[in-house]
């Protein structure tokens, strides 16, 4: 750092300290009506931008280990870029490089995963968009089609409707093709494959820092028990909310369960089943796997686990090891 500073005029004969300030959600955007520090009142920033001490850093896309340049950044990978103090492969392209080589399916938490689905279901749980901050869908998608692949019977997606990382009413352009590639394998290979459950990130599972247990306990009583509001699909449950609601976006949408014509919950998750939360990001993912992992449980009354194998996209705390698979 030294050697930069030196380079500094106006440092010549200060006296410390030097702060490092990280904040997050501040940068160098487009200059129009989308970017809300561009249009604010920011006279400190302003002039900290004409001064010497100024210069840019990209914190976004492969600067910071992300897949492309098309993908923006987000404090986990700015955290981690920084706290590393290198670029290295950050959550979604590991992700994306396990499935291009297939060395996914060539692990033995995948084994495991097939044995579970030689006689029970298996269970995808996770947001269900392209943000590609938390997941991404095509993920989602090339596993499904391993799934079909391999002649697993039974496959169940519980997905987490995002609203923040991509369009806040967007849920439908991914729910609907997810709903139709389900129909699609079912039909033509005379599988099982449909949406379970399901609702909105900050109403349902995806709660983080232990903020509010009830937001994952919605997604547990949704996901295991079958306790929401009933539906036949996962887009009608998202029209009926859109129309009870017009200003209601998609991550606050309530938790929703999917039924057959009896009125019965199509996807619960039970002993001998398989659960795979495909999230790559870990802030989102500690407290959901923690539920479906932990024995001694005491957050929220969570009533007997199920026998069930566990697994989640990547080691989401590596102190902790959550998940253990």
């Amino acid at each position: 750092m030294s050697l930069h500073l030196a380079k500094l005029k106006s440092f010549h004969g200060r006296k410390g300290p030097l702060l490092l300030i990280i904040m997050d959600g501040i940068g160098i955007g487009k200059a129009d009506e989308t970017n809300a520090v561009f249009r604010a009142n920011t006279p400190n920033l302003d002039k900290l931008f004409k001064s010497d001490l100024y210069t840019q850093l990209k914190a976004h896309g492969t600067a910071v280990g992300l897949p492309s340049d098309d993908d923006m950044g987000n404090s986990e990978v700015g955290h981690n870029a920084i706290g590393a103090g290198r670029v290295f492969a950050q959550g979604a392209r590991l992700v994306n490089k396990a499935l291009k080589t297939g060395s996914i399916f060539q692990s033995a938490v995948w084994d495991n995963i097939a044995k579970r689905a030689q006689k029970g279901t298996v269970h995808f749980i996770g947001l269900l968009s392209d943000g590609n901050v938390h997941s991404h869908i095509e993920q989602l998608f090339i596993m499904i089609e391993k799934c079909a692949e391999l002649n697993f019977r039974k496959i169940r997606v519980h997905p987490l409707l995002d609203g923040r990382d991509v369009g806040e009413r967007t849920a439908l352009d991914y729910i609907i093709p997810t709903e139709e590639k389900l129909k699609r394998i079912s039909k033509e290979l005379g599988l099982d494959y449909a949406i379970a459950s399901g609702g909105g990130r900050m109403k349902v599972t995806m709660d983080r820092y232990n903020s509010d247990w009830n937001i994952v306990k919605r997604g547990w009583d949704a996901h295991v028990l079958g306790i929401g509001k009933k539906f036949s699909s996962a887009s009608e449950a998202v029209k009926t909310f859109y129309a009870e609601d017009p200003k209601a976006t998609d991550q606050y949408l309530p938790a929703f369960v999917v039924t057959d014509n009896s009125g019965n919950p199509i996807g619960t998750i039970r002993d001998g089943d398989a659960v795979i939360f495909f999230n790559f990001r870990g802030d989102r993912s500690i407290e959901i796997s923690r539920t479906f992992t932990e024995k001694d449980f005491t957050e929220f009354a969570r009533g007997p686990l199920p026998d069930i194998y566990y697994a989640g996209m990547m080691e989401y705390d590596g102190d902790a090891h959550i998940p253990p698979n």
